[in-house]
């Protein structure tokens, strides 16, 4: 409930076939099942000018069912660092019309969505479905470096190491929620750790 009263929070939608000729989808884990769903609601040849790429994450799952869509192309990454590069290749050349679809993960689809930024696309042309892990990209307002797959609440700054109270405002820019110290007054006050993001 909280976090519809935060402006800055995302909100996701859920994937849908738009008018087009070239459509690049962005996904990881779960996000392919996005993409899956999605194929039900597309036209015949929908995927014949669209390119998939996608990080299936350590159990590789979803790969053999985004092959059965026949994608022009299907480009398969181990992160999300690793693709960055090709990511912003394809940005760059993109003409006109590309249609982007993210899919999956809070921290695919802010990065993601910042390197579509940067090429210029307006992030309302952009469709994003979050599924899977519900955990956070967290940036400490402190060190400035950022923490991955942050599930906990505090958490510890992978960077700094100080203990951080991961609140809900959310950094487009960054694409990163905002951790503050949380026992910066008493740093021998360690609250108990909990799971909030799984």
């Amino acid at each position: 409930m909280a976090a519809k009263t935060i402006i800055s929070r995302p909100i996701y939608g859920t994937l849908s076939p738009q008018p087009g000729k070239h459509h690049l989808f962005i996904a990881d884990a779960e996000g392919a099942l996005a993409i899956t769903d999605m194929a039900g609601k597309a036209p015949p040849g929908f995927f014949d000018g669209a390119e998939i790429v996608f990080i299936p994450g350590p159990e590789g799952k979803h790969i053999a069912a985004l092959e059965t869509l026949k994608p022009a192309q299907l480009h398969i990454a181990p992160s999300f660092a690793s693709l960055l590069p090709r990511l912003r290749q394809t940005l760059t050349n993109a003409h006109m019309g590309l249609r982007l679809y993210l899919a999956g993960t809070e921290g695919l689809i802010g990065q993601a969505m910042q390197a579509a930024l940067e090429a210029g696309i307006d992030h309302t042309s952009m469709q994003t479905e979050h599924r899977g892990s519900l955990a956070r990209r967290m940036q400490c307002v402190h060190c400035k470096g950022i923490t991955e797959n942050v599930t906990t609440q505090p958490a510890t700054c992978s960077h700094c190491g100080l203990l951080l109270l991961v609140r809900d405002h959310y950094s487009r820019r960054l694409a990163a929620f905002q951790g503050v110290c949380i026992n910066a007054e008493d740093r021998s006050d360690i609250p108990p750790m909990e799971e909030a993001f799984p």
